[in-house]
Order: C-alpha cells, then sequence, then structure tokens
C-alpha cells in the first residue's frame, strides 16, 4: 500500500510540477533553494541581536528611504508593519526595503482590503479554512484549516479565499498583538483533495513576502504519512524564519501535547485538535459575521466614504 501511495504522490508532483515547468527546472530550484535555505539558516546564527533604540532608528530609516506616503499606502506602514518587515529580513534596511515596496506594489495592484465576502463565499462553503471562534492563549486570531474538505479547483479562488481571510484575521487582532495562530485538520486530507504544488507555491510566497512575521505557530495536526513525503518537497518554498513555526503535531506524542499547550486553553480547543471543545462548521452563521465584518474593514481602510487609493 505504502508504494502504490508513493508512486501516486510521484505521478501527482509530476503533474504540478508540469503545471508550473518542467521537472527538471523544479529540481534545479529546488536545489537552489537547499542552498539558500543552508545559507540562511547558517547566517541567522551569526546575527548578532540589535538592542531597543538602534531598532527604533532602523524603523525611521525604513520610512525615510519608502519616501511620501498617502492614502491605504500611508495607512498600511505603520510603524508596526516597517518593524515587521525589518524583523523579516533581520534588521537589514535594504533588503527590507524591497520587501516592503514589494508588497505595496503588490496591495496596489490586488487591492486585499477591497474583497468582500460574498466574492469569496462559495470557496468557504465547505469551512476548509475559517476564523475559529476561540482565541489562542494570548488572546490572538485563530484560523483553522482543513484541507479534507477542499472543494474548488480555482486556484486563484483559494488564494483569494486565503488572503481574504488574512486580512479580516489581522483586523480581528487583539490591541498590542500582531501574530496570529493556524490550527490545520487532516482528517479526510487526501491527494485528491491537496491543492495542487504550484498553488502551494505561490501561496507560500504571498504570505512570505506580503504577511511577514503574521504568523506565531502553524499546528499541522496529525499529518498522514503520505503528506510528510509530500512536505518534503514543498518545505524547499519556506524560508527559515517560517520554517522554525510550523509544528508537526501528533496525539500521542507528549512533546507535541505540550506544544498545543503551551499556545491553546483544552477547553477551547475542538477536539479534532486534541481539545475538549466541538467544532461545528456553519456556513451561513459564518457568512453573517463575515459581513458584518466588511462594514468595519471598509470603515478601516476608509473605503465607506471615500475613494482612499493607493498613491
Amino acid at each position: 500500500m505504502w508504494r502504490v501511495r508513493m508512486h501516486q504522490l510521484l505521478s501527482y508532483i509530476g503533474q504540478g510540477f508540469r503545471e508550473d515547468y518542467s521537472a527538471p527546472s523544479v529540481l534545479n530550484e529546488l536545489s537552489g533553494q537547499r542552498c539558500r535555505f543552508t545559507m540562511f539558516r547558517r547566517k541567522s546564527h551569526n546575527h548578532q541581536e540589535i538592542n531597543t533604540a538602534e531598532r527604533d532608528a532602523k524603523v525611521k530609516q525604513l520610512r525615510d528611504a519608502l519616501g511620501p506616503l498617502s492614502g491605504r499606502s500611508l495607512k498600511f506602514c505603520s510603524d508596526a508593519c516597517l518593524r515587521r518587515y525589518l524583523e523579516a529580513r533581520n534588521w537589514n534596511l535594504e533588503k527590507a526595503q524591497k520587501m516592503l515596496e514589494e508588497t505595496i506594489k503588490w496591495r496596489s495592484a490586488y487591492k486585499p482590503e477591497e474583497i468582500r465576502w460574498h466574492e469569496v463565499a462559495h470557496e468557504g462553503e465547505t469551512g476548509k479554512v475559517s476564523k475559529a471562534n476561540f482565541h489562542d492563549r494570548k488572546g490572538r486570531t485563530v484560523l483553522i484549516m482543513r484541507p479534507g474538505k477542499q472543494n474548488t479547483a480555482s486556484p486563484e479562488g483559494n488564494i483569494r479565499h486565503l488572503v481574504y481571510l488574512m486580512e479580516n484575521a489581522i483586523l480581528n487582532l487583539p490591541e498590542g498583538q500582531e501574530q496570529m495562530s493556524w490550527l490545520i485538520d487532516f482528517n479526510g486530507w487526501s491527494l485528491n483533495t491537496n491543492v495542487p504544488i504550484k498553488t502551494a507555491r505561490d501561496i507560500i510566497y504571498i504570505l512570505q513576502n506580503h504577511y511577514p512575521e503574521r504568523l506565531a505557530i502553524v499546528a499541522l495536526y496529525s499529518p498522514p504519512r503520505i503528506f510528510e513525503a509530500f512536505w518534503k518537497v514543498v518545505k524547499y518554498f519556506v524560508d527559515q524564519k517560517t520554517f522554525q513555526k510550523i509544528k508537526f503535531v501528533y496525539p500521542n506524542n507528549k512533546d507535541s501535547l505540550e506544544v498545543m499547550k503551551s499556545f491553546f486553553d483544552a477547553e477551547n480547543l475542538p477536539s479534532e485538535f486534541g481539545g475538549n471543545a466541538t467544532l461545528k462548521y456553519d456556513h451561513e452563521e459564518f457568512s453573517r459575521l463575515m459581513a458584518l465584518d466588511d462594514i468595519e474593514t471598509a470603515k478601516f481602510w476608509g473605503l465607506d466614504h471615500q475613494n482612499n487609493g493607493y498613491e
């Protein structure tokens, strides 16, 4: 059975490669990713922490380097935002500036803050990604993902749905919190329900480059062995900072249980993740809540009364 599944996995990965470009070119890219991954990890060990005063100075330097901003770009580029981009690039000013300027350009074209629930609601009918009705121990927003409930084959639809929920989760973070937690339930997951590698790569790129330092933890709960083989390919698209936040969690593993206990209260945690609560996704009720949140999103970005665009 394992050999059959591995054959299916390799066939599937090959299909994913052909969707994007030839397998040899992907393997070459992965090889390069592996080298850069190793180099980045080695550099991170040599990185020296800078004190608060130096960090504040870096934030000011980055703001000066960005030049005049207005509209939504100005609102997006808060001091906390600049710190996240600097942190993501180990406080290297030039790299953080390049990264942030690319995000500003992306947001100007993609306009994630303009996505409304009714545009992506069909992607969420099965509850494959939803905002939890509880928070983690630090009061942070929790996103629940159930890839076994994948219901569409649209790469762009899947991406827009996730981007919408990322924006929504961020606006629902309590004051002083910059990060959220992800819980991924693999119940019902199979290669047939998994997104193609190209889509996974695109999602990882958007999350790492346009939502840096937004993840506190990603708990992959009880993933099947076949996923671990798939992960061996996908992980090369994940940078070191993100990689360290991804935890493989197994129900009968003591260390895994300690990880979950440190981030979540068992009374709030659904039984699918080893807790005592019940998880039931109600699409109609969730849609009602998202529609209310859309009103707050429009107010936050000034879209309820004027065209406050990017400049």
